[in-house]
């Protein structure tokens, strides 16, 4: 949907009326029903007043087509600025401007194309300018199939107009090199340059047929998306499947195939503990589906999966276009009906219910995704909720399937491939830490190296020792410990102190913690390792979890304040004290449950509570 469209004339000629921003303003209230803040029509007005200078040269015609506020279709972004036409060659031709009102930025290190500016009223880590204009490009490329059959050419480019860019600038640190060379990004000062590159692409107007076209587009991916999807998977180790993970990975393909040709809106709940080959089994589909030519997407509520899984496919690949086709779970509060063919949620039991940077957008991430896609697969484990916003139930998915009119298949992943195939293990961290009683009470014949240890340092020692041969060994710990602001890079800043042994928190500089080759020395949180795996995990037991008078106990009131997993227990508490306890306790409990069952061979526990780990050494006799 293309908020306005006109030629180069109409756009000038509104622009010296003062009418441009109005006109948007009443377009996107009659089209999406949507009222514009105040910020966002005067940037409006100051970012089109800059294009309106780079547009008065004669020599890019005026029957060029403009759009302002392109939605993207499938997604809930939008191309700030579009020009269409014909180069000399009479090749058709877009150019995209993503335009900024910054002043000041600064680089990151160690993520890439990421950059700190003062934006939405905060100091925030946003793409860089040249990326975002860079993916959009690529994700009309890849999903549009009148770019795809009319080999209409995309020209990303960003302008900062209000940027005063200086020698040796942050803007231009080699980090963001490979971006900037597909997508050049101008600044103040630099509008001859702009107009050159507009002109080397658009040298014919097209009356706005371009535009047209692309907005009539239909979504399906690209055969460049497809093979790459494909290639990435082909021989890579990470994402074989196994035995039953292979059969409900053909049921899933089986069922979407029949959506597409009944147009019936199905939903497909897959249960499994740690382990059972939940992602793998996304990923393939993921593929598979696309390479059926299907608009398919892998979604998950936390980042960490999406990012070290994406990397594993990728190898050392930096851009891809694949990245588009791993989401967040919150893209999906304006977008129509049926507009995905088949979503994969993994790690389904995170979902929130309202979605965006202040938990304001949206109803339900749950309703969302069903009504968005034709079909939509949710893998589950509900013991695995680690934060009081954490919904995703099997009950929850069924009421909204229901609500949407989408009939809900419900398969299992039994087989264990975590914790050495042991299923036992599994039964017995559920009895030890009075999760529910199972008929595991010790460790007997169970085949997974489980050690409770007296020292951090032991625990320590014994994972980097492990972590040689595979890099695939790291220390997690419970939320019980504050990060430090001014160590969030630096890992010799210890924000996790237990007498003598400090440690520091995973650094924030690094998106895939579980891979990197220098974090087996810090320690990962829920946050950074959900969803993953590893060879053998240390885990820290902190404050939060001790054992007294034949019980577990948890005390949320030794959780870090930096935590947000129980964001609004402390007023629930005053509310209601015992289901603020009980929220609380379940949460708790599944943190470490989770952090126990992230390695594949073994499992290093040391816990501050001294009664606690005699308690664990005692359960864990073979």
């Amino acid at each position: 949907m293309i908020v306005y469209d006109g030629s180069k004339e109409d756009f000038l000629n509104s622009v010296e009326n003062d009418t441009i921003a109005v006109e948007i303003e009443n377009n996107i209230y009659t089209k999406m029903r949507r009222r514009t803040a105040a910020n966002e029509f005067r940037a409006w007005e100051n970012s089109l007043e800059y294009m309106y200078k780079v547009l008065n040269d004669k020599e890019i015609p005026n029957n060029a087509g403009i759009a302002i506020e392109y939605n993207i279709p499938q997604t809930s972004k939008r191309v700030d600025f579009i020009i269409s036409g014909f180069n000399k060659e009479d090749d058709p031709n877009i150019v995209i401007i993503e335009l900024k009102q910054w002043d000041k930025l600064t680089a990151v290190d160690g993520q890439d194309g990421l950059v700190e500016t003062f934006t939405g009223n905060a100091l925030r880590k946003v793409v860089h300018p040249s990326y975002q204009a860079w993916s959009y490009a690529m994700m009309i490329k890849d999903y549009n199939s009148s770019v795809q059959s009319n080999n209409i050419q995309i020209w990303p480019c960003a302008y900062l107009h209000n940027y005063r860019r200086k020698e040796h600038d942050d803007l231009d640190k080699i980090q963001y090199e490979e971006y900037i060379k597909d997508s050049p990004v101008f600044s103040r000062g630099q509008v001859p340059q702009l107009r050159d590159f507009i002109k080397k692409c658009i040298t014919t107007g097209d009356d706005k047929e371009l535009i047209y076209q692309i907005d009539q587009g239909k979504i399906r991916p690209s055969k460049s998306l497809q093979n790459a999807i494909s290639s990435m998977l082909k021989g890579n180790r990470e994402f074989v499947m196994l035995d039953e993970q292979k059969v409900v990975y053909e049921e899933i393909l089986s069922i979407s195939r029949k959506c597409l040709e009944d147009n019936k809106k199905r939903t497909i709940i897959v249960a499994g503990g740690p382990g059972t080959g939940k992602t793998v089994v996304a990923v393939n589909a993921l593929a598979e589906l696309t390479n059926d030519g299907q608009f398919a997407q892998y979604v998950s509520k936390n980042s960490a999966p999406r990012n070290v899984y994406l990397k594993k496919l990728k190898g050392e690949i930096k851009k891809s276009t694949v990245d588009n086709m791993f989401k967040g779970s919150g893209i999906y509060t304006d977008t129509e009906k049926n507009i995905v063919d088949t979503i994969l949620v993994d790690e389904a039991h995170r979902l929130n219910e309202k979605s965006g940077m202040f938990k304001n957008m949206g109803e339900n991430q749950i309703k969302e995704i069903i009504h968005s896609s034709l079909c939509n697969v949710f893998f589950i484990d509900e013991h695995q909720k680690v934060t009081l916003s954490d919904i995703g139930s099997v009950e929850e998915i069924k009421n909204w399937a229901q609500a949407e009119k989408s009939e809900v298949i419900e398969m299992k992943l039994y087989s264990q491939f975590r914790c050495n195939g042991s299923d036992g293990y599994l039964a017995w961290i559920d009895d030890v830490l009075e999760i529910e009683e199972t008929a595991n009470y010790d460790l007997k014949d169970i085949d997974f190296d489980i050690q409770i240890c007296d020292s951090p340092f032991n625990m320590q020692d014994m994972i980097i020792e492990k972590n040689k041969s595979s890099n695939r060994a790291r220390i997690l710990a419970g939320y019980c410990w504050n990060w430090i602001s001014s160590g969030k890079n630096d890992s010799s800043v210890h924000d996790i102190k237990i007498g003598d042994y400090e440690i520091s928190w995973n650094l924030a500089n690094t998106t895939t913690f579980a891979i990197d080759e220098t974090s087996v020395n810090e320690a990962g949180c829920i946050h950074t390792s959900q969803g993953l795996e590893f060879d053998y995990v240390g885990v820290i037991i902190g404050e939060d979890m001790r054992y007294e008078n034949g019980h577990i106990v948890t005390d949320f009131t030794k959780r870090a304040k930096t935590d947000q997993s129980l964001k609004g227990i402390k007023k629930l508490y005053k509310e209601n004290p015992e289901a603020a306890i009980k929220k609380a306790d379940d949460i708790i409990k599944n943190t470490y449950r989770t952090l126990m069952t992230r390695g594949m061979k073994g499992c290093y526990v040391y816990c501050v509570d001294k009664g606690l780990c005699n308690y664990l050494k005692e359960r864990a006799k073979r």
